[in-house]
């Protein structure tokens, strides 16, 4: 029996790339755009010959974001041309940030709503799994975090545009992979005394989560802060130059205070995100939705937080993989369906 081609989602950042076709399967490879946009096609074609038969393509972004882009319009411009050209004649649908799905030309004609709408697909599903109660969607990625409140089966967002959820805490850039040490931190403690730190893109979050294990070393992963491998080795490096060292100088008690340190501000930096956003509820959260690369440090914020409430991991749920892609996994379940998503 033939089985008809089903739509494949594609989640189109500024530093990686998604899919996640409804019979399971999910891809994600990290991509520059800012440093190699005219590419895109050619990646965006990898992925769709790579993941299972499909008829559709269903496209959300955040990717125009990227400084290579004189505006938002130019990048959605630009981000679209690549689909277009990738697709081999599919039909395709994007996803906006009132949560319906339109043609190419519409997509082109309404930009800031095209315009990182990933979230929104994520948040309809979160809402969906929390019920009738009152709850918070916690993704946490390798560049930001978003935070959404639910009620009543809705996503309750405050904002719309990434700058009016950033204002309003929704949008945390901050995550797990990329965010620069001396984005969270300006001292820290070296042989046994305060010390400022270089304030250069000497390390990021990846090297203090494989400084203390709880991401996995990757050797073949060159995305880091010097293009040297994921490795705990080269993250203690990495990280002795925030102090101006190198690992002839640097002690271990001062590489894991740092990295402790760095972990413990990117908390603080959320838990108080999480109350913003919590306060705006009518109730407190009952049920929490966490996902993301960062699904650990998701887990940890709400013990952090001393939110008794129910976890609803999507690891758990639907694989680590469907987490990793939350948003093009939850856009995957969400095409043919035109779900609102709430204003408040």
């Amino acid at each position: 029996m033939t089985v008809d081609p089903q739509p494949l989602a594609l989640d189109i950042g500024g530093a990686n790339l998604k899919a996640a076709h409804p019979a399971g399967a999910i891809l994600v490879e990290p991509f520059e755009l800012w440093k190699r946009p005219t590419e895109l096609a050619d990646a965006l074609r990898d992925l769709i010959e790579r993941s299972p038969a499909s008829d559709q393509l269903a496209i959300t972004m955040t990717g125009e974001l990227c400084d290579c882009f004189a505006t938002k319009a130019e990048g959605v411009d630009t981000i679209l041309d690549a689909v277009v050209a990738a697709a081999g004649g599919r039909e395709i649908r994007v996803y906006q940030t009132d949560a319906r799905f339109v043609d190419v030309a519409t997509a082109r004609d309404n930009a800031l709503k095209t315009a990182a709408s990933n979230w929104v697909a994520l948040a309809v599903l979160a809402a969906e799994l929390c019920g009738d109660g009152t709850g918070l969607m916690i993704d946490i990625g390798s560049t930001t975090t978003d935070i959404i409140g639910l009620a009543h089966g809705r996503a309750r967002p405050g904002g719309a545009t990434d700058s009016e959820r950033l204002a309003r805490g929704e949008l945390v850039y901050t995550g797990v992979g990329r965010t620069p040490i001396c984005a969270l931190l300006r001292k820290a403690t070296w042989r046994g005394r305060s010390c400022r730190l270089a304030t250069e893109l000497f390390a990021t979050t990846l090297d203090a989560y494989l400084y203390t294990g709880e991401i996995a070393e990757d050797p073949e992963n060159l995305f880091t802060a010097d293009g040297r491998p994921a490795t705990h080795a080269c993250a203690r490096d990495r990280l002795a130059r925030m102090f101006c060292a190198d690992r002839t100088e640097a002690a271990t008690q001062d590489i894991d205070r740092l990295a402790r340190a760095a972990i413990d501000a990117q908390l603080d930096l959320l838990a108080a995100a999480v109350d913003e956003v919590a306060s705006r509820l009518d109730a407190r959260p009952e049920t929490i939705v966490i996902s993301g690369s960062g699904e650990f440090l998701a887990r940890r914020l709400v013990m952090h937080q001393s939110i008794a409430c129910r976890v609803i991991a999507l690891s758990e749920r639907y694989g680590v993989a469907a987490s990793h892609a939350a948003c093009a996994f939850a856009l995957a379940r969400l095409v043919g369906k035109d779900v609102p998503c709430a204003s408040s």
